[in-house]
């Protein structure tokens, strides 16, 4: 039986002009998670990043447990959509970074006010009746993340662990199409993740499972601060 940890990255910097790089607190979070997987995993035959930087920030600390470490390879496959889109689709007035910010800020409760325009945006995404509108659609997404981790599957071979540092879309994604979850639901799902949470799926000549989702008890009892979802 294979094993492949999906790995949700660290905080990013939600509210920074540079949303793709580890807050100071996600940068804690990494190291964190390596020192609690290196117990458990003797050895790592691969390691996979999405192309983006918050992906690669988060998977280096961790790595850096293991004295024999694999090379990281990038497989763009588990790249996050795009959330610019998404949001702009919504409200044209969203693609302008400045004008999104400054709404949520009049609400008082930014985070909660960003949470609720991302929500409907992904409805809408996921919806079905304006695939037209976005250059990447929710099935072809959906598709392109369990085709990447059938890559990583295949490279792998029998009996073989690997890691694969990504976002919550394509970790939703890949749930979603190995446990048969609806549409509508499964952004209720990408919601629960927890930053540099691990999802384990088990693969073999039988099939891929999902064992485990959102495993983030590195840091609930010592760590409970270290607890964030964006």
């Amino acid at each position: 039986m294979g094993v492949v940890y999906l790995i949700r990255h660290a905080q990013a910097s939600f509210g920074a002009a540079n949303y793709d790089q580890l807050s100071a607190l996600g940068e804690a979070q990494s190291r964190v998670l390596g020192q609690a997987l290196w117990p458990r995993l003797p050895r790592v035959d691969a390691a996979y990043v999405g192309a983006m930087l918050r992906h690669r920030q988060t998977a280096e600390p961790v790595l850096a447990q293991w004295p024999d470490a694999p090379p990281l390879q990038v497989h763009a496959g588990f790249d996050e959509f795009d959330h610019g889109e998404v949001l702009a689709r919504y409200k044209p007035a969203y693609a302008n970074r400045i004008l999104l910010m400054a709404d949520m800020a009049r609400t008082l409760q930014p985070r909660k006010a960003f949470q609720a325009a991302f929500d409907a945006a992904a409805a809408r995404w996921l919806s079905g009746a304006h695939d037209a509108d976005y250059r990447e659609t929710w099935p072809v997404f959906r598709a392109r993340c369990v085709a990447a981790l059938q890559d990583v599957i295949r490279a792998a071979g029998p009996s073989k662990t690997a890691l694969v540092f990504t976002s919550g879309g394509p970790i939703s994604a890949i749930a979603q199409d190995l446990l048969g979850v609806p549409d509508d639901r499964v952004f209720g799902m990408n919601r629960t993740l927890v930053n540099a949470s691990v999802t384990k799926v088990l693969y073999s000549d039988n099939g891929t499972y999902l064992a485990t989702w959102n495993d983030h008890s590195h840091f609930e009892r010592d760590s409970r601060a270290m607890l964030t979802y964006r």
